[in-house]
């Protein structure tokens, strides 16, 4: 009897705090908008109405997109009645950046390989060129302009 293993599925899979905090995190990085609402937030805790200020969005899609972030963890909202200030967390922002930096000895060796390359290249431009050519001397003869199709020539007298 033959036993085959089939891959498991989503939701077969045991789930990772960790890393669900990662798809969190990159969904809402993922969105421009979110981003900008990020780089406003930088230093300073802003109500929704001034996050939504610089957009040309509604302030329901805005708040929508305060409420990614809110899940993500990248911003902690207080709330005083209807009024909601926003402020910046940078931990979760904090463990993506640590995830893509592990992989970071990945393309550091083809960073390492391209400064290699360059250094090649400068050495190669910093020698003087030797050229069997003679050097150019005072023309003998003068040169005319290259002829244009169809143009006709004029004869000089």
């Amino acid at each position: 009897m033959e036993l085959r293993t089939r891959p498991l599925s989503l939701a077969d899979r045991v789930e990772d705090p960790h890393a669900e905090l990662l798809d969190r995190v990159f969904f809402a990085l993922s969105d421009p908008v979110r981003r900008a609402i990020l780089e406003r937030l930088g230093g300073q805790r802003l109500l929704v109405s001034e996050l939504a200020a610089p957009f040309d969005i509604s302030m329901q899609a805005v708040s929508r997109h305060v409420q990614v972030l809110v899940q993500a963890g990248l911003v902690q909202q207080e709330r005083t009645g209807r009024v909601a200030r926003c402020g910046l967390e940078v931990g979760p922002m904090f463990a993506a950046a640590v995830w893509i930096n592990e992989y970071s000895r990945y393309w550091q060796a083809q960073f390492d390989t391209l400064a290699a390359w360059v250094k090649t290249l400068d050495r190669r431009r910093a020698k003087p060129r030797t050229s069997s050519r003679p050097a150019p001397g005072p023309p003998s003869v003068r040169r005319q302009a290259p002829r244009v199709r169809g143009e006709k020539t004029r004869s000089r007298r």
